[in-house]
């Protein structure tokens, strides 16, 4: 069973070092591909008030966060949720900065001592769009996906979007699934003939085609976090 979690969160500002914090998580689940609807959401009283800048990105005024649990009354359900997952982010150094700064505020484990593997959508994004705007926004244009409903960010609300990104930007290793039975393939006739070997042509590969080969598998590798079906049968 393979557990990953789109994870998102909203900020009171955008640097954790001058004392920003987290005011709202959001993950969804997917277990083997699959959206399991086991998600995490919580909105948390970041004990300051959100910078303007911020504030016009998620619109959680200060009055509202003010009666919502503190991260350490949350942090240990939290923590649990994510034990072991692969975690998913778009533009992970943001995510991953503010939560290990609060996990440290608590003398907790950095976020990797929890969840060792972390994908980062956004670099992803970059490799399989170099040069266009690879923005949430972006993304769900370019990949057909609604989000005529995201007048304001939140955590929730954008991890699940990710996660509708994420599956169709990862999607093209699926479609190399072959489904025919060997009962049903159909028999093809063998034709053999002789020829001496001296008589054989072999025409080796180019140095050209065989990095155009090479970056051809790259491509499929990075699309899957893995090797490719070709790297594992040979």
């Amino acid at each position: 069973m393979r557990r990953q979690l789109v994870l998102d969160t909203e900020t009171t500002g955008l640097n954790a070092r001058n004392g920003d914090r987290i005011i709202e998580i959001g993950c969804v689940e997917l277990i083997n591909r699959k959206l399991t609807g086991n998600n995490f959401h919580r909105y948390i009283n970041p004990e300051r008030d959100s910078e303007e800048g911020a504030l016009a990105v998620h619109g959680l005024t200060t009055e509202f966060l003010s009666d919502k649990p503190k991260f350490a009354e949350v942090v240990e359900e939290f923590c649990s949720y994510i034990k072991g997952a692969e975690i998913i982010i778009h533009n992970a150094p943001f995510d991953v900065g503010f939560l290990n700064a609060e996990l440290t505020r608590l003398n907790l484990p950095v976020l990797t001592e929890y969840c060792p593997s972390i994908v980062d959508t956004l670099v992803q994004a970059k490799e399989l769009h170099p040069g266009k705007r690879n923005s949430l926004d972006a993304l769900c244009t370019r990949y057909e996906i609604s989000n005529s409903h995201r007048k304001l960010h939140g955590a929730l609300l954008d991890a699940e979007l990710l996660a509708d990104v994420f599956l169709a930007m990862s999607r093209g290793q699926n479609s190399f699934e072959i489904d025919i039975e060997e009962d049903d393939a159909p028999k093809q006739e063998v034709v053999t003939f002789d020829m001496p070997v001296g008589e054989i042509a072999v025409l080796m590969a180019t140095d050209e085609e065989m990095g155009e080969h090479e970056a051809l598998l790259s491509g499929l590798d990075k699309q899957i976090k893995d090797k490719c079906i070709w790297r594992t049968t040979v």
